[in-house]
C-alpha cells in the first residue's frame, strides 16, 4: 500500500480540523470580547532509510540522508490575546478593558471564570452581573435607591452612584482585573468564560491602571478580534490544501490501479 495514501489522509483530516477552527473564528465575529483561536500543525514521525553522514568509503561520507515523512497532525490551538477594538455602547453598565487583564465571574458550580466581554448588568438585587447571572468578582452590589444614571465607573476601577438627597457621588465598590503569566493556557468553557488551567498559571488581581493591569473603560465594549478579511484567506488556503490532499489520494488510487492491471 502506497505511504501517499495515508499521508495525504492526514492532511485532510488537519485541513478540515483548520477549517473547524476559522469556522468558529467567523461565527463570533460579534461576541463580544471574543479572541479568535489559531490552529497549530506539526509534522508525523519520519521513516528513515539512510542516515545522513554515513561512510560511503574510506575517506567519504554519504552528505544528505534519506527520510519519507507521514503527514501532519494538529500540535495545538491557541487563543490570540490582540487587544479588539471599543465600541461606545451608552449603556452604563458596560465595560471595557483596555491593555491587560480579565474579568472575573462566580460561576454556578462555585468557581471563577474569567472573561473579557464587559456586558454587565444590574439585577433586582442591586448586583452587577453577566448576561448568564454570574456575578462580578468583587461583589458590586448598589443601594436600593441609586440613581441608575449616575452610575459611575473609573478608569482605575472606582464605583460610584448618587442616592436621592445626597448630591455628592458615594463610593461603592472597586473593581479588579485578573491577568495570567501565560493567558494562552486558559480553557475556553462557553459563554465567554476562561477558566484557570496548570497551563495558565494562578490569577493575579490588581487595580486597573496599576501593576500592568489595563484600564476600565464605562459604556464601552470590546469587540472581537476576529479579523474577517483574514480568516476568509485562511479558509481559501485551507481549502486549497484540502483539494490538493485529496488529489494527492486520487492520484496514489490511480497508480495502485496501473500497478494492479499489470499482466505478465
Amino acid at each position: 500500500m502506497m505511504r501517499a495514501l495515508w499521508t495525504a489522509a492526514s492532511g485532510m483530516t488537519a485541513q478540515q480540523f483548520n477549517i473547524d477552527t476559522i469556522s468558529n473564528n467567523l461565527s463570533n465575529v460579534n461576541t463580544s470580547g471574543f479572541k479568535k483561536t489559531r490552529a497549530d500543525f506539526e509534522d508525523l514521525l519520519y521513516q528513515t532509510s539512510r542516515i545522513a553522514g554515513t561512510p560511503a568509503t574510506e575517506l567519504t561520507s554519504i552528505p544528505t540522508g534519506i527520510q519519507v515523512g507521514h503527514g501532519v497532525k494538529v500540535a495545538a490551538t491557541q487563543k490570540e490575546f490582540t487587544q479588539g477594538a471599543l465600541q461606545n455602547t451608552g449603556n452604563v453598565a458596560d465595560m471595557a478593558i483596555a491593555g491587560e487583564g480579565f474579568f472575573r465571574v462566580l460561576l454556578l458550580d462555585g468557581s471563577y471564570g474569567y472573561s473579557r466581554d464587559g456586558s454587565f448588568k444590574i439585577d433586582s438585587e442591586g448586583q452587577m452581573v453577566n448576561s448568564n447571572g454570574h456575578r462580578l468578582m468583587p461583589e458590586v452590589i448598589l443601594p436600593e435607591n441609586f440613581i441608575r444614571e449616575s452610575l459611575g465607573i473609573s478608569q482605575d476601577g472606582r464605583v460610584t452612584v448618587k442616592v436621592p438627597g445626597n448630591d455628592n457621588p458615594v463610593d461603592v465598590a472597586q473593581l479588579e482585573l485578573f491577568r495570567f503569566v501565560n493567558p494562552a493556557g486558559l480553557q475556553s468553557v462557553g459563554q465567554n468564560n476562561f477558566k484557570v488551567t496548570n497551563g495558565s498559571g494562578d490569577a493575579i488581581g490588581g487595580r486597573p491602571g496599576f501593576d500592568g493591569m489595563g484600564l476600565v473603560n464605562q459604556s464601552f465594549l470590546e469587540m472581537s478580534n476576529v479579523s474577517v478579511v483574514s480568516e476568509m484567506v485562511n479558509m481559501i488556503v485551507a481549502q486549497r490544501a484540502y483539494e490538493l490532499n485529496s488529489k494527492a489520494i486520487q492520484t496514489s488510487d490511480t497508480m495502485l490501479g496501473i500497478a494492479n492491471g499489470l499482466k505478465r
